[in-house]
C-alpha cells in the first residue's frame, strides 16, 4: 500500500487543531441521475443496510436504483432552494457560525470545516484540506446527536478508512453522541418555548426521530434507548407530561419492522382519539432536510389532516440557531482546552 502524506509538514506548521462536523449528505442535484449515485453510495454502505453483500447488491443495483431515484428527484426538487440542498445550505452555516465562535475564544489558528458521510463534501475530501493546513489534532463532531452505527458508526468507520492510507495520523477526538447534553437539551427546548410564544401550543407535540430497523437495536444499537432519553430530558425541560407529549420513528424503508409506533401511523391515528391540533419537532435532525421539510412538513401533514386534524404545525430544526451553536461549542470546547494546556504531544486516541 502507497501512504499518502506530505514532507511540507515537517517543516510547516504542524500543531494546528482542527474541528471537523459531518452530517448525513446530500446529491449535487435534485435529478435522477444526481440522486442514482447518491443512493448508490449511501445504501451500498453496510452500516446503513445490513444485509448479506450479494443479495444486497441484486436488489439495489436491479430494482432499487431503477425506481426510487426519480421519485426521490421529484421530492428533492420541491425542497431545492437557490442555495441548493437545505442540508447542505444549513451544515455550511454551521460550520460558519462554529468557526467563528471557537476563533473568538480560542484564537484564529483554529481550523473548522465540514464534511458528509456520503456526496460532497467528503469526509477524505476534508481530512486532506486540513492536513494540508497543518491540523495535526481533530476533534470530529458527527451532527447525530443520536448514537447508530448506521450513522455515527458509519462516520468513525469513514475517517477510519481515510486515515489507514495516511502516513501522518492525527491525534483524533471523536464525539459519538450527545442525546443528554444539557446545552443541546436546552438550545432544543428554547427553540420550542419561542415557537410557543408566537403561535401558541397544540394538543399534542410530537418528538418525531428517524427510524432504524428493529433488528438493530435487538442487537445491541443504543439508538432507541437513547431517542428515548433525549425525549424525556426534553419533556422535563418544557414541563409536559406523556400525555402532552408522543415519541415515534419516521422514515422506515423496506419491508422489515422498524421502531415504533411510526410517525405517519400515529398521525393518521390521533383525530380518531380527540386531538385536533399538533405540532412536530425532530430532535434527532441537526439540520433541516428532505425528511424534516417534505416528509414532516408536508406527507405527514396530509395524513393528519386528511385524517380529521384541523391543525398542524411543524417546528423547524436548530440549524444555525445561536443556541444550537453554543452547544456545539460546548461539546468541542473541553478537547480543545485539553490539546491547548499540554501541548502538541497530547493524543486523545
Amino acid at each position: 500500500m502507497a501512504y499518502r502524506g506530505s514532507a511540507d509538514l515537517l517543516t510547516g506548521d504542524s500543531g494546528r487543531i482542527g474541528v471537523l462536523i459531518t452530517n448525513l449528505g446530500t446529491p449535487d442535484a435534485p435529478t435522477t441521475p444526481a440522486l442514482r449515485r447518491y443512493l448508490r453510495e449511501f445504501l451500498s454502505d453496510p452500516r446503513v443496510v445490513e444485509v448479506p453483500r450479494l443479495i444486497w447488491w441484486l436488489v439495489l443495483n436491479l430494482v432499487i436504483l431503477v425506481i426510487r431515484p426519480p421519485r426521490s428527484a421529484k421530492a428533492y426538487a420541491s425542497v431545492w432552494t437557490e442555495r441548493g440542498s437545505p442540508l447542505m445550505f444549513h451544515t455550511a452555516d454551521q460550520c460558519s457560525a462554529l468557526r467563528d465562535a471557537l476563533r473568538a475564544r480560542f484564537g484564529d489558528d483554529l481550523v473548522v470545516d465540514f464534511a458528509m458521510r456520503y456526496g460532497t463534501p467528503s469526509i477524505s475530501d476534508r481530512l486532506d484540506a486540513l492536513q494540508r493546513a497543518g491540523v495535526t489534532r481533530l476533534i470530529v463532531l458527527p451532527l447525530y446527536p443520536q448514537y447508530s452505527g448506521s450513522t455515527g458508526g458509519s462516520t468513525l468507520d469513514a475517517i477510519n478508512a481515510d486515515l489507514r492510507r495516511r502516513r501522518w495520523v492525527p491525534s483524533l477526538h471523536f464525539i459519538s453522541d450527545y442525546h443528554d447534553f444539557d446545552p443541546y437539551i436546552e438550545a432544543m427546548a428554547e427553540r420550542i418555548r419561542a415557537y410557543w410564544a408566537e403561535h401558541g401550543r397544540a394538543d399534542r407535540l410530537l418528538l418525531s426521530y428517524h427510524g432504524i430497523p428493529k433488528r438493530y437495536v435487538t442487537q445491541g444499537d443504543p439508538y432507541q434507548q437513547q431517542c428515548l432519553a433525549t425525549s424525556a430530558k426534553l419533556m422535563a425541560a418544557l414541563g409536559l407530561s406523556e400525555e402532552q407529549c408522543l415519541t415515534t420513528f419516521q422514515s422506515r424503508f423496506g419491508r422489515e419492522e422498524w421502531l415504533k409506533p411510526y410517525t405517519d401511523h400515529t398521525l393518521k391515528a390521533l383525530p380518531g382519539e380527540g386531538v385536533r391540533s399538533v405540532q412536530v419537532f425532530c430532535p434527532g435532525f441537526s439540520a433541516d432536510c428532505l425528511e424534516t421539510i417534505e416528509e414532516i412538513g408536508e406527507e405527514n401533514r396530509e395524513y393528519f389532516m386528511e385524517s380529521g386534524g384541523e391543525r398542524y404545525e411543524y417546528i423547524a430544526a436548530l440549524n444555525a440557531e445561536p443556541a444550537h451553536i453554543a452547544a456545539m461549542v460546548a461539546l468541542v470546547g473541553p478537547a480543545v482546552e485539553g490539546w491547548l494546556g499540554v501541548g502538541r504531544r497530547t493524543s486523545d486516541v
